[in-house]
């Protein structure tokens, strides 16, 4: 069965999984969405209540203000940035598709011993543990 890219955005969607996971999961599964959905989940599951502890540690940093940017580190290098503008706050604090899928990716960095830090506009930073 053909794997369209259609069926890999919309698995991607769902999980917010990278590309090669989302259609590595339609291969295994002949291309059923809702399968490949199910078959990447229970990994998802084992991180979703720290990834619901992180997003409520951010929700409360942001609130806080005085926030510049979001970032995830690796052995004291920055591999991934976001600046906190409206659109990213509002997300992360509306739950949308995009900061979602950002905050459980970094929950899952978590544990290839990455951290998530938050960038004041001063320039100091907070580790959200």
């Amino acid at each position: 069965m053909e794997i369209t890219l259609e069926a890999v955005e919309k698995v991607m969607d769902q999980t917010g999984v990278e590309f090669k996971v989302a259609k590595e999961a339609l291969q295994k599964t002949n291309g059923d969405v809702d399968a490949a959905i199910k078959l990447i989940q229970p990994d998802m599951k084992d991180i979703g209540e720290d990834t619901k502890a992180i997003i409520d540690r951010l929700k409360k940093k942001v609130e806080e203000g005085n926030v510049d940017r979001i970032q995830i580190k690796k052995d004291n290098e920055v591999v991934f940035s976001v600046p906190v503008n409206v659109g990213v706050v509002g997300g992360i604090l509306g739950f949308a598709a995009a900061p979602w899928a950002l905050i459980a990716g970094a929950a899952a960095a978590f544990g290839l011993g990455c951290k998530l830090e938050v960038v004041k506009k001063d320039g100091t930073t907070d580790e959200v543990k």
